[in-house]
């Protein structure tokens, strides 16, 4: 890749979007993926994986809050949070802006993609490496929740697309394995793609996860960079009425945070929850929620 040229991703085929490449700061064949950190004249530097855009400067923010405050404020209370992936550091960043968590895990299977997040993507994770309560392990993060005998209150899976690495992070393995991993209470939250684009994995995940959880469920935000509409988060709670909290609830415990944040509030918290309804009928919940 040199200066100047044109970046174009690989996600869709027939279909997709091009990036105008100021400098390349780094581009490398890991043991895992293909790497890419470059600098676009509009979205600031974007990290890409296997073709596929992962982040930008610009709007990482609405990914992160979403991902993090979501499940987190809904909790409440918790002190153990699991993070699957995440090399970018992103979501390490907001997870560490919840005072009440006393312990953060964070599994990312290339350790190559924190090194280079590290210096080429230092906004994303302003200093959250460095959080003491922080646990860092390069490792597979299906095996990981497999084996492990930690048990947590919010786990968080921020993978790639389910292509390479991160195909096996949307398996019915996985997701049972999130399952037994969780206390009671808990709350698991995974990146499930843009239903309009990507509906056979939003689909899927909804069978998958349907009768592992008390509660299962998704939510949405618009990520621009994320090229197809709204993106799709999917939500299972070991307890029922976690997504439903009372709107002065959700607003006390957001100002009871002191967390400051640029997309994420309480009334985007509810009304994320409220799905199209093509996204209704292919998750067999067009009749009820």
């Amino acid at each position: 890749m040199t200066q100047k040229e044109i970046w174009y991703e690989t996600l869709h085929t027939g279909f997709g979007q091009y990036f105008s490449v100021e400098k390349v700061l780094y581009r490398e064949k890991t043991d895992h993926q293909d790497l890419v950190i470059f600098e676009n004249p509009v979205l600031g530097r974007v990290m890409a994986l296997d073709g596929v855009v992962q982040t930008t400067e610009r709007d990482e923010f609405i990914y992160h809050e979403m991902l993090t405050h979501v499940p987190l404020l809904a909790h409440s209370a918790a002190k153990k949070v699991l993070i699957i992936g995440g090399g970018d550091g992103g979501m390490l960043r907001e997870v560490s802006r919840h005072p009440g968590v006393e312990q953060i895990t964070m599994v990312e299977i290339d350790g190559t993609v924190v090194d280079m997040c590290k210096a080429f993507l230092p906004n994303h994770s302003q200093g959250a490496f460095d959080d003491p309560r922080l646990n860092l392990v390069i490792d597979d993060g299906m095996r990981f929740v497999a084996t492990t005998e930690e048990r947590f209150d919010v786990i968080i899976s921020d993978s790639t697309d389910p292509i390479g690495p991160g195909e096996v992070l949307f398996s019915e393995n996985f997701y049972q394995a999130c399952r037994r991993c969780l206390n009671e209470g808990g709350i698991l939250v995974t990146q499930n793609g843009t239903p309009f684009m990507q509906l056979e994995e939003v689909r899927t995940t909804a069978a998958r996860t349907d009768g592992l959880f008390a509660d299962w469920h998704f939510y949405q935000a618009a990520v621009p960079t994320y090229i197809g509409g709204a993106m799709t988060f999917a939500w299972g709670s070991t307890r029922e009425g976690l997504r439903r909290l009372p709107l002065e609830t959700l607003r006390q415990r957001f100002r009871d945070s002191g967390i400051a944040t640029r997309y994420y509030n309480a009334d985007i918290h509810l009304g994320a929850f409220a799905l199209p309804q093509y996204v209704l009928q292919a998750i067999g919940k067009q009749d009820n929620d």
